[in-house]
């Protein structure tokens, strides 16, 4: 997600990338358990790059929290840029599509107006459609061999 403060308004814009190991990356494996094996998508990682450094990026993840240690070792590595990055809490069971509306939800209920997302999973594609948020699908390989592509 990309976020940033409006013209002194209060209002936040806000663009929200899914799990950086499927929108920013070509998936090699889906373990959440042991992430950082995937491969960066260039071409996704140079169009967060140059967004205004006035906006913020968050990225959003269903991906549970107690892999934290590994996905910032991988965003590091890979020295993607993020300002914020939203994980599932321990003990949180939700499918992905629900996560991610709830924290969207909670995103503009703290100011944020979401303006785009970019997702790999067409579950959440869905859901950020329903929201009223448009979203763009970037290709990860993952759901090629889930045989939901």
């Amino acid at each position: 997600m990309i976020a940033v403060d409006v013209g002194g308004t209060g209002t936040k814009a806000a663009l929200v990338t899914g799990d950086p190991g499927g929108v920013v990356a070509v998936k090699q494996q889906r373990r959440a358990t042991r992430p950082g094996g995937d491969a960066v998508i260039g071409d996704v990682a140079a169009l967060v790059d140059v967004v205004d450094r006035d906006i913020a990026v968050v990225l959003l993840t269903g991906r549970p929290v107690r892999v934290q240690p590994q996905t910032l070792d991988w965003l590091a590595r890979h020295q993607l840029r993020w300002d914020l990055l939203v994980m599932r809490n321990a003990g949180n069971y939700q499918h992905s599509p629900e996560f991610k509306r709830l924290t969207v939800k909670e995103l503009r209920e703290r100011g944020f107006e979401v303006k785009l997302a970019l997702e790999d999973d067409h579950r959440n594609i869905e859901m950020f459609k329903a929201e009223g948020v448009p979203c763009v699908y970037i290709h990860s390989g993952y759901y090629d061999t889930q045989g939901n592509a």
